[in-house]
């Protein structure tokens, strides 16, 4: 059975990691901040390294789960001296395809398969396993990687090469950017039209207009209840990605630069580290603080 290290335990990365351990594959897990590291560990009785290069040693497979490129590349690094030739590296942070096809480059002059695999569903689905996993990468190297795929994801799917998993995360986030912005506005709506919003979320989400967002997000963001989640932060720092990739194809970017926009100055207001549903603070009448 394949032993696997975890690495960043963010929203994302502690349920996916709490799955794998439930499946009996989690080997050890690393975090930035240590302390979150041994209270996972102390919960879910696993190891937590204290070094990148400890938690990866002797791992069959290595989950990286963290904010940025950067941050992707620096963890990379680390691990780079303890890595072992023959295992896989899986990606499920949100970077730049250019970014997914270097990494995949260097690991592969260690010995190392790399697959990019961001994730979608939120801290909900992290938790309850049931992400969607855009994958870019080799079909041998996707079908290794299939108990980990299925302890914590409910759909996975190989996109092509590697960076196929990334563009098609850039879809899904400027998807979810449409998506807040029109849930947003319209949950401002109905309140204004003073409806009941739980009745509203239930009956709209049931129908031609439903979505994920809405179902998990209409009915807090009127309750001014803005707990990530998605940070406001992260989402900007994803479409910003985004935002390069259209340019560089002369794709669309509407919606993308809207949003941008709008989570700038919600950045701006100290709202960053809140939900991305804080957008509704932009449009709602009775919200005057952003």
């Amino acid at each position: 059975m394949a032993r696997v290290t975890v690495l960043g335990l963010g929203a994302m990365g502690a349920g996916m990691a709490a799955n794998l351990q439930r499946a009996g594959l989690l080997h050890r897990v690393w975090n930035r901040g240590s302390e979150r590291a041994e209270v996972f560990a102390k919960t879910n009785g696993v190891a937590a390294a204290v070094s990148v290069a400890e938690a990866v040693t002797d791992a069959d497979v290595v989950i990286s789960c963290v904010s940025a490129d950067s941050d992707v590349l620096a963890v990379v690094d680390a691990a780079a001296p303890a890595l072992k030739a023959g295992s896989l590296w899986l990606d499920c942070s949100t970077i730049a395809a250019d970014s997914a096809r270097k990494l995949a480059a260097y690991l592969s002059s260690l010995g190392v398969a790399f697959i990019d695999a961001p994730v979608s569903g939120g801290k909900e689905g992290a938790a309850n396993g049931s992400l969607s996993i855009m994958c870019g990468g080799e079909h041998g190297d996707f079908d290794r990687a299939q108990p980990v795929f299925a302890a914590i994801g409910s759909r996975w799917q190989l996109m092509g090469a590697v960076g196929a998993g990334q563009a098609t995360k850039a879809v899904n986030q400027i998807m979810a950017a449409g998506m807040n912005q029109a849930v947003t506005e319209a949950m401002a709506f109905a309140e204004a039209q003073g409806l009941p919003i739980a009745k509203v979320v239930d009956v709209v989400g049931a129908g031609a207009a439903g979505n994920w967002f809405v179902q998990h997000r209409g009915v807090t963001m009127v309750e001014r209840v803005f707990e990530p989640g998605f940070r406001v932060a992260l989402h900007h720092k994803d479409l910003k990605i985004c935002e390069q990739m259209a340019s560089d194809c002369a794709a669309p970017t509407v919606t993308i630069q809207r949003t941008l926009a709008d989570y700038q100055q919600l950045m701006d207001n100290g709202r960053g580290d809140e939900d991305i549903s804080a957008l509704y603070r932009l449009k709602s009448s009775a919200d005057n603080s952003d």
